[in-house]
């Protein structure tokens, strides 16, 4: 029986490039933090990736090259992907990790690369039903492949997969606020059924275009919008609302997507896996209109799977049209029995406890058994209350 490793365990979570992959990553950095982990987020140099991290308390942030492979750009993605690699090494150099878990994406192919040559434990999460190609290509080479959906595992070819759910940050289960509370702190109306708009964590300019045009339509109802555009969009989309008098708030980003989904009555969203997970936590009916140009058409069967267990509402953004947009709405808005059905169908789409599973299976293989119950070995005297002990440990680190 080989012997559990008693000192501190660094996990590197590479999760950036795109909201997607850098929340969830963020949720399971948390769990690991608070199980005594020192954690390693290793990201791209996007404002959103920049942004979200100054929350991450206790870790260490590292900002790698961006990796993309779009339209064939195969020497600025192979000189992209070295120049990563190269960073990817020279941070572990100082600082070995014993696991790296790879959130997704072209992003986090160098660090499992690096990881794996210094003999670290390596895993994956594919959030999505339809995995891209880099994740189809990493799920052979880690450790362990865990995976959002049951679907998913019909195209992945790994040694080892898990069926974990999404991890949802934190924030989604501590608050207790009411709607009313969280329109208020947000700059709505308590009283006024309200309708989130969100394209993902960079907005989204065919969805922003897309409630423009039903917005004459639908401006007299006496609701609200909380409208997230983006940065490219936001003025364009603050001045449609004014000129239709709609009550409304638009923001191009808000950080704090917690309050924006538990002050909604309905979201409209596209459909990226990670959205889906926090709108399942708080049981957010809602419209779902998938990103027409994601790599494999991932979002449509993402939202599918959701529309046919009866969780959402599906509309193509080639299909729709000012009515359909608004009768849709229409539909959700004023139909409570409808939206407490959709409601009910959210349950079974929550994996309140997907983060812990990543943690304590990602321990585990590493062979840190006193770890992954959630307890720190004793090496000493103990500070009480629990989780202290974790803090002293990166306040040293």
């Amino acid at each position: 029986m080989k012997v559990p490793d008693t000192r501190t365990p660094f996990v590197a979570i590479a999760c950036g490039g795109t909201g997607g992959h850098l929340f969830p990553g963020i949720a399971v950095a948390e769990e690991l933090k608070k199980r005594g982990c020192k954690i390693g987020l290793l990201i791209s140099p996007k404002e959103i990736d920049q942004q979200a991290v100054k929350g991450a308390n206790k870790m260490e942030i590292f900002t790698l090259p961006a990796v993309g492979l779009q339209n064939r750009n195969y020497l600025s993605f192979g000189w992209s992907f070295w120049k990563s690699l190269k960073a990817a090494r020279t941070i572990f150099k100082g600082n070995p990790p014993h696991a790296v878990l790879a959130m997704g994406g072209f992003t986090s192919a160098p660090p499992v690369l690096a990881g794996r040559k210094l003999g670290a434990k390596t895993f994956l999460h594919e959030s999505n039903t339809i995995p891209g190609r880099a994740n189809r290509f990493l799920a052979r080479l880690v450790d362990e492949v865990f995976v959002g959906f049951s679907e998913t595992t019909e195209h992945l070819k790994g040694r080892k997969t898990t069926i974990t759910g999404t991890p949802v940050r934190p924030g989604f289960f501590q608050m207790a606020s009411s709607a009313e509370k969280c329109r208020e702190s947000l700059g709505l109306e308590p009283a006024l059924p309200t309708i989130l708009v969100v394209g993902g964590s960079q907005g989204a300019s065919g969805l922003n275009k897309m409630i423009l045009s039903a917005l004459p339509l639908l401006a007299a109802r006496n609701w609200q919008w909380l409208h997230l555009t983006g940065a490219n969009d936001f003025e364009k989309v603050k001045t449609a609302y004014a000129a239709q008098k709609a009550k409304a708030v638009v923001k191009p980003f808000l950080a704090e997507m917690d309050l924006a989904l538990r002050a909604a009555t309905v979201a409209v969203s596209r459909a990226g896996a990670s959205s889906l997970a926090e709108m399942a936590a708080v049981r957010l009916p809602a419209l779902l209109v998938p990103f027409p140009a994601a790599a494999d058409n991932h979002q449509v069967y993402n939202a599918l799977a959701f529309e046919n267990s009866g969780a959402a509402k599906l509309l193509q953004q080639k299909h729709s049209s000012p009515e359909k947009v608004a009768a849709a709405l229409g539909e959700l808005m004023e139909n409570e029995t409808a939206r407490s059905k959709m409601q009910s169908a959210l349950a079974q789409w929550h994996a309140p406890n997907a983060a812990e599973q990543i943690a304590g299976n990602i321990l585990r293989a590493s062979a840190f058994a006193g770890y992954s119950e959630g307890s720190v070995p004793n090496t000493g005297p103990q500070p009480s209350p629990p989780g202290a002990a974790a803090a002293r440990q990166f306040s040293a680190a």
